[in-house]
């Protein structure tokens, strides 16, 4: 039951985000479901960020870190806390600087 529950917090998450055109256009890749969020790689931009983790908090809105991998450790570059979903594609466009297009 815990891993359909946690599957289905990265499904919604990717769906708020834009679902598979959001992975066309920012070539996301390697999406990993967690407890309690999504996180995946990304294509080149001009933040140098390749690493997103999206997280569901106590107060039911987002938790996006903008990193990279160095000596196979998550780094944390940025940090956007308490994001509603309606925010999150300006957000990542922020801290990315990948256009999504507004895409829902």
């Amino acid at each position: 039951m815990e891993r359909y529950w946690n599957k289905g917090i990265a499904e919604t998450i990717l769906s708020q985000l834009g679902g598979r055109m959001f992975i066309v256009m920012t070539g996301a890749k390697n999406l990993l479901a967690h407890p309690d969020g999504l996180s995946f790689r990304i294509g080149r931009n001009s933040h140098a960020v390749t690493q997103v983790k999206i997280t569901l908090n106590r107060e039911d809105l987002y938790d996006l870190d903008f990193g990279f991998i160095r000596k196979h450790e998550f780094r944390i570059k940025n940090s956007a806390k308490s994001v509603f979903a309606e925010d999150l594609q300006n957000v990542f466009t922020r801290f990315t600087g990948m256009d999504t297009g507004g895409i829902h």
